[in-house]
């Protein structure tokens, strides 16, 4: 089956310290559609002289989409101060997104949010929401597992559900599901609409789920996660969107990056069922 779009998330890449327009080489080169991006690496990017214009154009040329921009805003902080300066640099970066075409970032539960309550957060989102959506860019809601709060795909849904955005769309991914102990079964509650991007990976069985770290992910099929049936699941519900590569293996025994990206194309596209 035909049924996902393939993305190449930039933290697959980090050790060989690429650019921006690099990244987009190397994913344009590998056999990708899109790449997530990282707005430090904008930052980055603006700061050595380019433009926006310039680098929506790059990728323009490489046949490269921008699927989704990896984001870090404070948008649910408790200190109101943090988390009205989150507000602002979310509106900033949005601004630069929407220049780009780059049609969401993620928003994940970034910064103090210990002891807040779901239907606070949900509120806070629903600002967040209202800041940046009329901008062109969608707050896509992110669950981490190790968060002190919004740490399941179940509260994601409450979130989501209570915060009054119209087609409020989630992020998924299989590592984060398994670090807060979300269940599949909940995916059974989403229609593909519901979800903005899913990032894909897996994991071994040891370290046990306590102490496993991002660098501890695995290419999609070379762990105990069961792919297939995420793929699946996800199909059911009717989810037709990008596929994400997101690691965090620190070393990758002197392979290339193009090297890399290949092969984690071919773990895709094997586990997906992309063809």
């Amino acid at each position: 089956m035909n049924t996902f779009r393939t993305a190449l998330n930039a933290s697959t890449l980090f050790p060989f310290r690429l650019t921006l327009p690099e990244q987009i080489r190397v994913a344009a080169e590998a056999g990708y559609e899109g790449i997530e991006f990282w707005m430090r690496d904008v930052d980055a990017y603006l700061e050595q002289g380019g433009t926006l214009t310039e680098l929506r154009r790059y990728a323009g040329d490489a046949g490269i989409v921008f699927a989704n921009a990896i984001a870090f805003w404070k948008w649910a902080d408790l200190d109101e101060r943090e988390r009205a300066g989150g507000l602002e640099l979310a509106i900033r970066e949005a601004e630069r997104l929407a220049e780009l075409g780059c049609p969401s970032a993620a928003a994940p539960p970034f910064g103090q949010v210990e002891g807040s309550s779901l239907e606070r957060i949900a509120d806070c989102y629903g600002e967040l929401a209202g800041r940046i959506r009329p901008l062109g860019v969608d707050p896509l809601l992110e669950f981490w597992g190790r968060a002190k709060a919004l740490s399941r795909l179940e509260e994601a849904i409450v979130v989501a559900d209570r915060s009054g955005v119209a087609d409020a769309k989630l992020l998924l991914d299989p590592f984060h599901m398994y670090t807060g102990g979300s269940s599949l079964e909940a995916l059974s509650r989403l229609s593909g609409d519901r979800i903005g991007i899913v990032h894909v990976n897996d994991y071994p069985a040891d370290p046990p789920r306590e102490t496993i770290q991002d660098r501890d992910r695995v290419f999609p099929g070379e762990g105990v996660f069961s792919g297939e049936r995420f793929a699946s699941t996800l199909h059911g519900a009717g989810y037709r969107g990008f596929v994400s590569l997101e690691l965090f293996i620190p070393d990758f025994g002197g392979r290339s990056a193009l090297d890399v990206a290949k092969r984690g194309l071919e773990a895709v596209k094997r586990i997906y069922g992309v063809q």
